[in-house]
This record gives C-alpha cells, sequence and structure tokens, in this order.
C-alpha cells in the first residue's frame, strides 16, 4: 500500500471481520521453513462451505497455487471455501506469528528483515501487488530468507464493495506478480481492512489460498507511540496468537522500533516465533 487509505471507519471494518468469529483449529503445523522441512500435517478441517469451485468468466492469473515447470517445494492440498478467517492458529505449541502488512516499502521493510535475522526469526509478509511489483528485490528477499509471501490484494481496496471480477482482479494480479519474482503462487491471503466476504473466501480458495486474519492488532497504523506497540504485543502474547503489524502505508518507524524490543522479550519469555505452514 503506498500511502494510508482513509475508507470509511476502520473500526467499523474491524467489528465487521470481528463479527465473523474465527476459524476452528485446522491441520496446520509450525516450522521454520529454511531450517525444518515441511512435516505432514492432519486434513485442514474447520469453517467451510463447499469445495472451492470458481463460477466466473476467463481469468488472467490461473486459478492455480502453483504453475510453474519446475515442481513446487511441496504442493498442500486444495482448500474448501472457509466462512470466517484463521485468526488463532491453537494447534503450534507455544509458539506465535508476527504478521507484517501492506509492503514492501524501500524504508521500512529492510530493517524489520535485519531484525528478524538478527534473530533467526521467520514471519508472514502480506504484500500489496503494487508495492512488490515496484520493489521486486525486496519480495526476493523476503522470499530467500524464508518469510511466508501471503496476498494483500494489489491496490488494498475496501474488498466487500467490490464486484467478483473486481476481487479476482485484485487478488489474481497480485498473486500472479509475487509468483513471477520468487516462482511460488502464495498459499494465504489477508483482506484489506479485515473485510471478508463471501466472494473473497470463494476467489481466494479457488486460487489456492487459505484466508489469515489476526488474534493481537498492535494497530501501530495510528503511530500510537513505540511503547504503546511493544506493550500491546505483549499484553497479547499468548500460544498461537498471530500479531498484525504493518512495515508500508505510512511512517512505520515506530513499527520498526517497537520490533526490536518486543521480538527479544518475547524469545527470553520462552516462545518460538515462527509461521504455519500447510499440507
Amino acid at each position: 500500500m503506498k500511502s494510508e487509505h482513509r475508507l470509511p471507519s476502520r473500526r467499523t471494518v474491524l467489528r465487521l471481520a470481528a463479527g465473523l468469529g474465527t476459524a476452528t483449529a485446522v491441520g496446520l503445523v509450525a516450522t521454520d521453513p529454511v531450517t525444518s522441512p515441511p512435516r505432514s500435517a492432519a486434513p485442514v478441517t474447520g469453517a467451510a462451505g463447499a469445495p472451492a469451485a470458481f463460477r466466473s468468466g476467463p481469468l488472467a492469473y490461473r486459478l492455480r497455487p502453483m504453475t510453474g515447470q519446475a515442481p513446487p517445494r511441496y504442493r498442500p492440498a486444495a482448500p474448501p471455501v472457509r466462512t470466517r478467517p484463521f485468526e488463532h492458529l491453537p494447534d503450534i505449541g507455544n509458539a506465535m506469528v508476527l504478521s507484517f502488512d501492506d509492503g514492501p516499502d524501500p524504508l521500512y521493510t529492510p530493517h524489520i528483515l535485519d531484525t528478524l535475522r538478527a534473530h533467526d526469526v521467520r514471519a508472514m509478509f502480506f504484500l500489496c501487488g503494487e508495492m512488490a511489483n515496484d520493489n521486486r528485490d525486496l519480495v526476493r528477499r523476503i522470499s530467500d530468507e524464508g518469510h511466508t509471501v501471503g496476498n494483500h490484494s494489489w491496490t488494498h481496496p475496501l474488498v466487500t464493495k467490490l464486484s467478483r471480477a473486481g476481487v479476482t482482479d485484485e487478488l489474481g494480479r497480485t498473486s500472479e506478480v509475487i509468483e513471477k519474482i520468487t516462482g511460488e503462487a502464495p498459499l494465504w491471503y489477508r483482506a484489506p481492512y479485515g473485510a471478508w466476504n463471501r466472494n473473497s473466501f470463494e476467489i481466494g480458495a479457488a486460487m489456492g489460498m487459505e484466508p489469515m486474519a489476526w488474534t493481537v492488532d498492535t494497530l501501530d497504523w495510528t503511530v500510537p507511540g513505540t511503547g504503546t506497540i511493544v506493550r500491546r504485543v505483549r499484553q497479547g502474547a499468548g500460544a498461537g496468537v498471530v500479531v498484525l503489524s504493518h512495515d508500508a502505508g505510512g511512517n512505520r518507524s515506530q513499527s520498526v522500533a517497537a520490533l526490536r524490543r518486543y521480538l527479544p522479550e518475547l524469545l527470553d519469555d520462552g516462545y518460538r516465533l515462527t509461521v504455519p505452514q500447510r499440507r
């Protein structure tokens, strides 16, 4: 996201997302994709509808998660159409997931990556397609350093206001550019503003992606102060928690400084900071 979007009441949108509830436990394992190979997990279960089926017209982007000539590192089972995003991952043990939205940004993302690398920690980065397209070297670095690259739409729109064709374009273009840069299409996506609807669940699943929300919102986009961001993360810490922060879309210097403080503290508290892997 190239600038902070001021769509109608983010708080209202977050209440809408909260009303969807939390997805039930799924068969996920949390591993370090650099130091540990993917392990088998129980079949993905949870709140789901019919198997993913797309009923729109021709698409610019192929509705398959992996389409390159070379075989992917692993090919997870096609996801079902969910009715709620994953907000909490109770099956990953005493681990937490850090996630960063709206990037990559050439000013702030490198500092976040440096901090994660210094502590040998992997995180999830939900990228906006327009930012990924403009910062391809950063996308490669995120992927090469073992972080999970997710889809956060192309322009960060309010998805619930888009037609099916609009949702398809936003997600499809983003998956396409990520696949071109990294060699692998994203397996996770996050709706901007946490605003989900049936179209986004269906189209995301048809593209091979699972929906990921969050447990703890640092609200760092409001620039509340480094100490406040740190306090929100520490107070919300717990097994299976997914933390939402941002590495683009505005001044993210507080987010960078906060990560430098709370990350070593979480590790000292015995938490494992990792990313979820799909079977």
